[in-house]
């Protein structure tokens, strides 16, 4: 994959994933008996610093044949870095002219030692549920745990989570934990493809 040269410059490191995602996966394990489902998943450039999240998702039957809707998230990733007055928000107070970051050049000053750069996702559900992560993304590798879980009053059990992305030969692999109790449980998993 090339860069795009058209890229919000902070959103270098996440280049990788934008686009539409289409595949399978499985529940739980990922077991050959564990339901199966479709999904969706978008990461768009909104011409800001962010990007913007979208994932659907169908339970379906062993055939791939869709049974009915599973769930919707949405949200929004960056980089984790001090927020400035060339930012937009909150609300709708509007960014400075001059972004934070004018070329990808720039931005590599925000990367660790390693060559990893700190990422944050705000990622909502249906049910009053809103999750907080923080992590680290490496070339086509990120890794998020939740910092805090936002729960309606009515809203489902839900402590925290991880997840974990790459890309291998071009298609998205990802994996969500929950936790339960001490320790975490497998959730879901899936392959996906970019159309």
């Amino acid at each position: 994959m090339e860069l795009p040269t058209d890229l919000t410059p902070e959103l270098a490191p996440l280049y990788w994933l934008l686009g539409e995602w289409e595949g399978q996966g499985r529940l739980g394990e990922g077991e050959e008996s564990d339901p199966t489902f479709t999904q969706k998943v978008t990461f768009r450039d909104s011409g800001l610093e962010f990007v913007e999240y979208r994932a659907e998702s169908w339970l379906t039957d062993h055939d791939g044949t869709r049974l009915r809707p599973l769930s919707v998230e949405t949200g929004f990733w960056s980089l984790d870095r001090q927020r400035t007055d060339a930012d937009v928000g909150p609300g709708l107070d509007p960014a400075d002219v001059v972004p934070a970051f004018k070329s990808a050049s720039e931005v590599e000053e925000l990367a660790n030692e390693d060559g990893s750069y700190p990422i944050t996702a705000t990622i909502s559900h249906p049910g009053s549920i809103t999750e907080l992560y923080y992590g680290r993304i490496k070339g086509p590798q990120l890794q998020i745990a939740t910092d805090a879980v936002m729960r309606g009053e009515q809203a489902a059990e839900y402590p925290g989570a991880t997840r974990m992305f790459g890309l291998v030969n071009n298609q998205l692999f990802w994996r969500w934990d929950v936790q339960e109790g001490v320790g975490m449980t497998a959730h879901a998993s899936a392959i996906l493809d970019r159309v």
